[in-house]
């Protein structure tokens, strides 16, 4: 009904403003901490390049290349290559945010010694959410548009890509927590950092964990929408056509398609007022 095609939406934005209010506050959050540990020098004065080198090498991963990487915040272990790159605050920075930010990214390099599960798990997903993230939405859209002729089986084919996104990140949480925790472990375990330093590197990792947190919630949260408009084009039979009102330059829905009758006519003209017909 109307009503409840009216609810739903409103559900939906309650749950996906806050989503990304979260965002928000923790791409801030992750910034601020790391800006004001950054300033920290560590007591024993070693860089972010050496504290994951140092890591790597006790732990017997003399392999692992640690190299640079252009950008803020671009830090990452490649897997496949057994790589760990850093970027330039990170690698050459002596503080305590570059020595929280290299040990977390040693860690993973410690996750695939050690045959981490999660992290197989989510180093198995990574083919799918290639595809899913770029082919997902195109699949999605053609099968919406076209569900009037051929049925809703390739939106929700489109709609699982789109899942395989959200399941993504959320394994990737116990990933880096677990991470982070070996992190503070060794930074303390191995003499890099003084127990009374380890606070402000850990204020810098948990506020990374934040970030996947907010991802996590919103990448879960975006299929509800689409789950939705499935299910209602396979409900009425109809396709919604959005088009620019250009009278005051914002888009507004304000056509319907009828497609049941299966003829060669199509109709599109503006509805207003009527909630029943209006996508």
């Amino acid at each position: 009904s109307a009503a409840s095609d009216v609810y739903k939406r409103q559900l939906f934005l309650l749950l996906s403003l806050p989503a990304l209010a979260l965002g928000i506050w923790a791409q801030f959050k992750v910034r601020s901490a790391f800006s004001k540990n950054a300033e920290i020098k560590t007591s024993t004065g070693m860089t972010g390049s050496q504290v994951a080198r140092r890591i790597l090498d006790i732990n017997g991963l003399n392999d692992v290349q640690v190299e640079q990487v252009n950008g803020f915040l671009s830090d990452h272990y490649d897997p496949r290559h057994r790589v760990l790159r850093l970027s330039p605050d990170v690698y050459a920075g002596n503080s305590l945010s570059a020595a929280g930010v290299a040990a977390h990214e040693a860690g993973h390099a410690l996750q695939h010694k050690d045959g981490y599960a999660m992290l197989k798990v989510r180093s198995a997903m990574v083919p799918a959410v290639q595809i899913g993230s770029w082919l997902g939405p195109l699949i999605f859209l053609a099968g919406f548009f076209m569900a009037g002729m051929i049925g809703t089986s390739l939106a929700w084919l489109g709609f699982l890509l789109f899942a395989a996104v959200a399941a993504f990140a959320l394994v990737t949480l116990p990933v880096e927590f677990d991470a982070s925790n070996r992190a503070k472990r060794l930074l303390v375990s191995q003499n890099i950092l003084f127990p009374q330093e380890i606070g402000g590197a850990s204020a810098v990792l948990n506020a990374a964990a934040l970030t996947y947190v907010a991802a996590a919630v919103h990448a879960a949260l975006a299929p509800y929408d689409h789950v939705f408009d499935v299910r209602r084009r396979h409900s009425d039979g109809r396709r919604c056509v959005h088009f620019p009102d250009v009278s005051d330059g914002v888009f507004q829905v304000g056509a319907v398609v009828d497609v049941t009758n299966q003829r060669d006519q199509a109709h599109a003209a503006p509805v207003e007022g009527d909630s029943a017909d209006t996508c």
